[in-house]
């Protein structure tokens, strides 16, 4: 079983669908089965139209890679794999990063399926919720030390907010869940690192004001209650800690938004995308963690 997330430029924004291994085969026929717009054409890996990257969520997993001779072939001639990529894949089981959708099988692992598409259709821009495109919150950075100040404050908040979570799960037995929040927190300490390697001498000591408006009008707080019930569940946790994510790409979101400095809008442009991946992993684990409910064993009476 497996999360297949679809990303393009044609496409407003990213589809996750989840498939059973095997069940349907190639991310082609899983695409055609979903209505995802991969172009193909001979769908026999000879024309090389249904070229895609295939990005692996758990990068340590490894399962045997199933190159074909016509594919690497083609591969090779599209100038998309290297003769080490190849010796890596059959090898030491390393998959390489661009496959042939018509020839690329469904594994029991989460991925992420890049592709070009029509390029006679126009790009989407990338997904962004109404409260993004209109939010006006008050604040408007126009600085970069204004912006990596606030960011680490956001990401050091998100970390601690994460903790408190997990010590709340931990505290009524929870422990599953517990982990969960407190590989959470670990994540964003990881950005929160990244964000003052960044910001250099920048002085980081920017707080987001006490009466600031979130994007999405849900404040930091807003999700603690709800994960404090000790009858929570897997998919209510996950779904907390998506909120929690998408505030802070709703964030970033209003300040590349509203900015009118191009630094500081590229530099937000970058945080968005870096949070946009983050909703994208959890809104897989959903995904999967749905399907697994709705198709639960029924427990005997």
């Amino acid at each position: 079983m497996a999360n297949i997330t679809f990303s393009s430029p044609v496409m407003a924004r990213d589809v996750t669908v989840y498939a059973v291994a095997g069940d349907r085969g190639t991310i082609l026929a899983v695409a055609k089965a979903h209505k995802i717009p991969i172009p193909f054409d001979c769908q026999d890996g000879e024309c090389g139209s249904c070229l895609v990257k295939v990005e692996h969520f758990n990068p340590l997993a490894k399962s045997a890679v199933a190159l074909t001779e016509k594919e690497k072939e083609l591969l090779k001639q599209l100038g998309k794999i290297t003769k080490e990529e190849i010796e890596n894949a059959e090898v030491n089981d390393v998959p390489p990063p661009y496959r042939l959708a018509c020839q690329c099988f469904v594994r029991h692992e989460d991925i992420l399926v890049s592709f070009e598409g029509d390029k006679t259709l126009p790009a989407q821009r990338p997904h962004v919720t109404s409260v993004a495109r209109t939010y006006k919150g008050g604040m408007e950075i126009n600085a970069l030390d204004e912006f990596f100040g606030y960011a680490a404050k956001v990401e050091e908040d998100a970390a601690q907010h994460y903790d408190d979570l997990a010590a709340s799960m931990a505290k009524v037995g929870n422990a599953e869940v517990a982990k969960l929040f407190k590989q959470l927190a670990d994540f964003s300490r990881l950005h929160l690192a990244e964000v003052k390697a960044r910001a250099g001498s920048i002085d980081l000591s920017k707080h987001v004001p006490p009466d600031y408006a979130w994007p999405n009008h849900a404040s930091p707080e807003a999700s603690a209650d709800w994960a404090g019930d000790s009858a929570i569940t897997r998919l209510g946790a996950l779904k907390v800690a998506l909120q929690g994510e998408r505030r802070g790409y709703e964030f970033y979101g209003a300040v590349e938004a509203t900015t009118k400095n191009p630094e500081v809008a590229a530099a937000a442009r970058e945080f968005v995308k870096e949070e946009a991946d983050h909703v994208k992993i959890l809104e897989a684990w959903i995904t999967q963690e749905e399907w697994a409910i709705r198709h639960a064993a029924p427990q005997p009476a």
